[in-house]
C-alpha cells in the first residue's frame, strides 16, 4: 500500500504515481478510508464536478469550515465574488515594486557570504512579507505570521486521527483566537482610517448588499497564510531544485530569460507545489471500473495528473519550453486558485532577480533534501546552497 507519509514518497512520489495510474487509477486506502484518483482525466473531473465532489470536507464546528476552499455553492459563489472585488489584477500588480525590492534585499546577505539556505532566506520570507503588506500589518509581525502559518499547516500532517493530530487541532484553535483578536484590531483601524491595501478593500467589498463578516475575513486570512504562503514557497524552492537537477534547462533559461513564465508553468506541472486536494462524494460515483461510495473522502492527486503521459507527451521530461501546458497545479473549475496570479508574480520576480544576481549556485550538501510534512504539498524544508554573484 502507498505510504504517503514516508520521506522517500514525499521526496519522489512519481514512480508510485506511475504504478497506480497503470494498475488502478482509482485506489481505496482502507486504513484512512480515503479514495485516491491518479489520472489527469479523473482528477480534472473530481475538481470540476463540484456537485458530485463536494468541497465541504471540514466539519461545521471546525474553524476551517469557513475557508473558501471548504465551501460549496451558493456560499462559495458569494464569498468568492466578495473576495474578487478586492483581489483584482490591479491590486496584485501594485505589489510588484515591493516584491522586487524585497527579492533584492533577501539576496544581499547570502551573496555577500557566499552561502544561502534558500527556503528560510528567500522562499519562506518573501510570500510572508507580501501577505503582511496586503493586510497592512507591520513587518515586525513577520515571526508571528510565520508561527501562525506553521500551526495551520500542521493540521495537514496526518491522514487519520491520533494524539499528534489532536494536539495540532488544539494548537490551531489557540492561534485562531490570537488571529481573531489581531485581525479585529486591523479591521477596526481600516474602518476608521482606510488605506491603499487589500484589507481595506476586503472590508469595503459588497455584493448584493452583503459584505464579508469578520469570520469570513479571518477564514481568508488563514487561507492566505497557509495555502497562499505554502504554495508560493514551494513554487520558488521547487523551481531552483528543478534547475539544479536539469543544468541544460538552466543554461537555456539564462540564454533566454524571456522563457521564465513558461519555465514557471513547467515547474508547476513537473513538481506541483500542491500534490492533492480533498473532496467528499455526494453520491455513488462510477470511475474507471470502480464505484466510489457516497460520503467518502476523495483525494484527486494533482501531482500524479500533471505527470500523466496520456495528457503530457514525455511527461517525465522537464522542459521549460513546453507549450501548451494544461496542468492542474492551481486546481480547476469554480475552485481554481484565487491567488494564482499573485503566486505566479512572486515566483517570476523572485526567480528573475535570483538568476540575474546569482551567477552560480549549487547544492551545499549531499544529504537528500527533507520534504515538507504537510501531506498535500511538495517541496523541501531546507535547501542549502553555495552561491556566487558577478565577479
Amino acid at each position: 500500500m502507498m505510504n504517503l507519509l514516508s520521506d522517500e514518497m514525499r521526496r519522489d512520489p512519481y514512480p508510485a504515481y506511475d504504478r497506480a495510474r497503470d494498475v488502478s487509477p482509482v485506489l481505496h486506502e482502507p486504513s484512512a478510508d480515503v479514495w485516491m484518483i491518479f489520472d489527469h482525466e479523473g482528477v480534472k473531473r473530481a475538481l470540476h464536478e463540484h456537485e458530485t465532489f463536494s468541497s465541504v470536507v471540514s466539519p461545521p464546528d471546525n474553524k476551517t469550515s469557513r475557508w473558501l476552499v471548504f465551501t460549496d455553492a451558493p456560499r462559495h459563489t458569494k464569498l468568492r465574488a466578495l473576495i474578487m472585488r478586492a483581489f483584482t489584477p490591479r491590486a496584485v500588480g501594485n505589489l510588484e515594486p515591493r516584491i522586487q525590492e524585497w527579492s533584492h534585499q533577501l539576496l544581499d546577505g547570502p551573496l555577500e557570504r557566499g552561502s544561502m539556505e534558500l527556503v528560510e532566506e528567500l522562499a519562506v520570507p518573501l510570500p510572508l512579507r507580501v501577505i503582511t503588506q496586503m493586510f497592512g500589518a507591520p513587518q515586525e509581525d513577520l515571526p508571528r505570521f510565520k508561527h501562525w502559518s506553521e500551526v495551520i499547516m500542521a493540521l495537514s500532517y496526518f491522514l487519520a486521527g491520533g494524539a499528534e493530530a489532536e494536539r495540532a487541532g488544539r494548537e490551531f484553535r489557540e492561534v485562531t483566537d490570537e488571529m481573531q483578536a489581531y485581525l479585529a484590531e486591523l479591521i477596526a483601524q481600516r474602518r476608521a482610517e482606510p488605506r491603499e491595501d487589500l484589507l481595506t478593500q476586503l472590508v469595503a467589498a459588497e455584493v448584493d448588499g452583503e459584505r464579508l463578516t469578520e469570520e469570513d475575513l479571518l477564514g481568508f486570512f488563514q487561507l492566505l497564510l497557509s495555502a497562499g504562503h505554502e504554495t508560493t514557497t514551494n513554487l520558488i524552492s521547487n523551481a531552483l531544485l528543478c534547475l539544479l537537477e536539469h543544468p541544460e534547462q538552466l543554461a537555456r533559461l539564462r540564454a533566454d530569460p524571456g522563457l521564465l513564465p513558461l519555465a514557471i508553468e513547467e515547474v508547476l506541472r513537473y513538481r506541483s507545489p500542491v500534490q492533492t486536494m480533498f473532496r467528499v462524494t455526494t453520491r455513488d460515483v462510477p470511475l474507471h471500473g470502480q464505484v466510489i461510495p457516497a460520503g467518502k473522502l476523495v483525494m484527486p492527486m494533482i501531482g500524479s495528473a500533471n505527470r500523466d503521459p496520456r495528457k503530457f507527451p514525455d511527461a517525465h521530461r522537464f522542459d521549460i519550453t513546453r507549450d501548451p501546458n494544461s496542468h492542474l497545479a492551481f486546481g480547476h473549475g469554480i475552485h481554481f486558485c484565487i491567488g494564482a496570479p499573485l503566486s505566479r508574480l512572486e515566483a517570476r520576480i523572485a526567480l528573475g532577480v535570483f538568476l540575474e544576481r546569482v551567477k552560480h549556485f549549487e547544492l551545499a550538501s549531499d544529504t537528500p533534501w527533507e520534504p515538507r510534512r504537510a501531506i498535500h504539498v511538495h517541496g523541501p524544508v531546507r535547501l542549502p546552497l553555495r552561491v556566487a554573484g558577478a565577479e
